[in-house]
């Protein structure tokens, strides 16, 4: 039996993840504003860990803004993205 405590740590944890999702979203804004203003820029590294963290912000951001739409190895916030959706199916699947 679950406990109605675990529904509120669900919504948590949904809250949790979608403020990482916004994050990534106003960091990726952010940095697309300091490249059109000639500005020190967040390094691609910590963009790419944002987008671990937060991929469909980050994607979205890559989508709407076309930023980083080009470097290669921004394609893997998608792959980002596809891990974070078969850990959604893997975790909403399995016996509690």
């Amino acid at each position: 039996m679950v406990s109605v405590s675990a529904g509120w740590d669900i919504l948590w944890i949904l809250g949790v993840y979608l403020m990482a999702n916004v994050a990534a979203l106003v960091i990726y804004y952010a940095d697309k504003k300091a490249a059109s203003r000639m500005l020190r820029r967040v390094p691609e590294r910590t963009l790419l860990l944002v987008a671990l963290i937060g991929p469909f912000g980050a994607l979205v951001a890559m989508r709407s803004f076309r930023h980083k739409t080009r470097k290669n190895k921004f394609l893997l916030v998608y792959l980002f993205a596809l891990l974070h959706i078969l850990l959604a199916a893997y975790l909403l699947t399995r016996p509690w």
